[in-house]
């Protein structure tokens, strides 16, 4: 009798788990699309506003400078390891088959496709995030729980302009700049370890011809955006998440993890969705 019934239980229960199904993708999706606009309206205010001279007071200047030097100098040492470790690790792969083939004139377009287009933007996003995204969330949060962010307000301080902007626009003056210095020290590097290995041409006028051969206009489009637009949406969003901490301070890592994951989500999207348009 169990076994007769068994088929009539799930036919009953199935349409109730679908549309529960449903209703939670839905919320979800939703849930992720107000997030978007929200983000997207920070990013576009942050931009509109950073343009104007008049609303970079003397504080706002001052949070713009230390987010630079926090996200964009302190950690040029360890870029600068990462890109001679990646230089090197690329040239060992592609040592074997270029030498075997020998193309090793290959290496410079190879390291254009490998560093600049893909990993070079990606990884500086994700040391930005990891590093700086989780610090901008538990600082603002702090502040917000602490009563100074109304405190700011009711002196006749504007929030967005002291708070969100300079962290916005700081994080993504650095993320570029590192992205550049990771390109560049990754290249050098991986040449002068092939060169000095046997493993390239020690010619390096000829490397640096075969780079800027590789090098097309949409490479250069693909770098900005690569390392400007997931930069701008984490660092939005990461100032969304610690400003709507609410009033505790164990809301904080919640709110913290949650910036961190959406961040990085966004990253790949970004960075998928921005390959798609320039090389398809």
């Amino acid at each position: 009798m169990s076994a007769a019934q068994h088929p009539q239980q799930l036919r009953v229960a199935t349409p109730g788990m679908v549309f529960k199904m449903l209703a939670g993708i839905g919320s979800s999706a939703r849930e992720h699309w107000d997030d978007l606009r929200h983000a997207a309206a920070v990013i576009g205010t942050a931009l509109y506003t950073g343009i104007w001279p008049r609303y970079w007071s003397r504080t706002a200047r001052l949070a713009f400078s230390r987010q630079v030097m926090a996200i964009g100098i302190e950690p040029l040492l360890f870029v600068g390891a990462l890109a001679v470790f990646v230089g090197i690790s690329i040239v060992v792969q592609l040592s074997s088959w270029i030498g075997e083939a020998g193309q090793s004139q290959l290496l410079g377009p190879v390291l254009v496709i490998i560093v600049a287009r893909e990993l070079g933007p990606v990884l500086i996003n994700l040391v930005v995030i990891v590093r700086s995204g989780s610090a901008m969330t538990t600082e603002l949060g702090v502040l917000k729980i602490d009563g100074k962010v109304r405190a700011l307000e009711k002196q006749g301080g504007d929030a967005f302009l002291q708070l969100v902007v300079p962290r916005v626009l700081g994080a993504t003056v650095s993320t570029f700049c590192l992205t550049i210095v990771f390109i560049f020290v990754a290249f050098v590097s991986g040449y002068f370890f092939a060169a000095s290995t046997g493993k390239g041409s020690r010619d390096f006028l000829l490397f640096a011809d075969t780079v800027s051969r590789a090098v097309q206009p949409k490479d250069v489009l693909n770098i900005l955006a690569k390392s400007i637009l997931p930069a701008l949406f984490a660092s939005a969003y990461c100032c969304i998440g610690g400003l709507g901490v609410g009033h505790s301070v164990t809301n904080i890592p919640r709110a913290t993890q949650r910036a961190l994951t959406r961040s990085v989500a966004g990253l790949f999207v970004i960075s998928a969705i921005i390959s798609l348009l320039t090389y398809l």
